[in-house]
Order: C-alpha cells, then structure tokens, then sequence
C-alpha cells in the first residue's frame, strides 16, 4: 500500500490504514515493534508530523503502546463487553482467559439511603457489601462493588469466592438464580484507589458499569464495576431493521 497524494481522505488517515494492515494482517504479534516515526515517513514521504499524529491516534485506540526511548509496539487486543446477563469468571473462561479474584473488603452493613431504593428495600436493611479485585490470566481487569441483601444469601459472607463466579454460587448455594437485569455504561476517570489496584497511572479512563440483576422480579444485587479502558471494548449485535407491516 502506498499513500495517494491526489486522495480526498487526508494522508494521516490513509497511513492510519497502512498501519492497522501492518498491525492486523503481517504476522505481527503482541509486544512486536513497528518502524519508527523516521522510517515510516521516509517509506511513506511523509512529514514526521503526520506520522506522529497517525500513532497517537492509535496509541489512544489502543492498537500500539510507547515505551520511551525505546520504540511504539502493538498492544493487545481489547477484550470485547458483551452488552448482557452473565459473570465475569464465565466469560473470561469462554474467552480462554484464566479468571481470578482478590478480596478488597466483605462486610455485613446496613444499606445505606441510596443502595436501598435501588435495591427496593427499606433503608438500614441488612446487606452484604463485596469488593473484588477481578483478574484475567493474573492481570488486573477490573474493581467490582457489589450489595446483595443478607435475605437473599444469609451467611454469603463464609464462602469463598476465589476462583468461582459470584451468581453462580448464588445459584448453587441459595436457589437465586439471576434472570434478567439493567445496566448502564459510560466512560469515567478512574479514582487514584482504583488506579492502583488496576496498575493504571492516575487519571486513566475506564468504563464505569452500574448494574441492578434481578430473578423472579426483585432485585438481587446492585453492582458498580470500573474495567480498564485501554483492555475494554463494548460489542453488542444489531438487528435488522424491519419492514412495516402493510
């Protein structure tokens, strides 16, 4: 591929093109470097300037990472979010990950104003509240908040859940088996505590998820969750549009 200097798309697009075939398609892999910004606009003909501005672009997609002094290299992929009902420890194992989890804080409290209308309780009701540091392959993901009522999962607190998915417990031990749910996604900054866990520079972005999962029509537990911006992906499927009838 070459760069078209008579094109309407602008030039640092059409590298950005050139790039991501070098990236996807070559046979380079996680970690590999890719030409320098000198080399590429020598190959290219093009000013340092447009290289720059390309692979700054792809250092915020997440498609390449700098490490100073030494070079640009290509990331790892995103991992895609599914827009549905399932766990975090399920869906890594479908992805081939190894998923972990670390205990941050497991309390017995009462629910405070706010987590009692969302969970449709009377304030100062007796919930469990569950931190977790959660993991893929021993890297660090996500920080999850969860309230679960103490009606629900009354000695919930004495299991262990290192290595098990907290809904499939549930379901195992407690006959609450989760059916149905709503969740919100926006991006946000992740906190200096979070970072830390996340080993992210303070600042980072991250998609912050809040979650109410319901089964038989009540509420089960509401969840807060930050998953690092530079491993996430939303991927959801699209319907056709369908033809009115008549």
């Amino acid at each position: 591929m070459a760069i078209d200097p008579a094109s309407p798309i602008p030039k640092y697009s059409q590298l950005r093109e050139i790039l991501l075939d070098l990236i996807e398609g070559s046979g380079l892999v996680v970690d590999d470097a890719i030409p320098s910004e000198r080399e590429l606009g020598t190959e290219y003909g093009l000013s340092r300037m447009t290289v720059r501005q390309t692979i700054d672009q792809l250092v915020a997609e997440g498609k390449l990472y700098r490490v100073p002094g030494k070079g640009t290299f290509v990331a790892r992929p995103k991992i895609a979010m599914a827009l549905a009902l399932a766990s975090f420890t399920h869906d890594m194992r479908q992805r081939g990950f190894t998923p972990g989890s670390r205990d941050i804080l497991r309390r017995i409290e009462p629910a405070g104003g706010h987590a009692a209308r969302m969970l449709d309780l009377p304030p100062g009701t007796r919930v469990h509240h569950i931190q977790r540091l959660r993991t893929a392959d021993d890297e660090p993901m996500a920080v999850e908040r969860s309230t679960i009522p103490l009606s629900f999962a009354p000695d919930l607190d004495t299991h262990s859940l290192a290595g098990r998915s907290l809904y499939q417990l549930l379901e195992e031990e407690y006959g609450v088996l989760l059916d149905s749910g709503e969740q919100t996604i926006e991006a946000a900054i992740c906190d200096p505590t979070d970072a830390k866990l996340l080993r992210l520079p303070p600042g980072s972005p991250v998609l912050l998820m809040q979650r109410r999962s319901f089964s038989n029509g009540r509420c089960v537990e509401v969840a807060t969750s930050s998953y690092r911006g530079d491993r996430y992906q939303l991927q959801t499927a699209l319907d056709p549009r369908r033809r009115a009838a008549g």
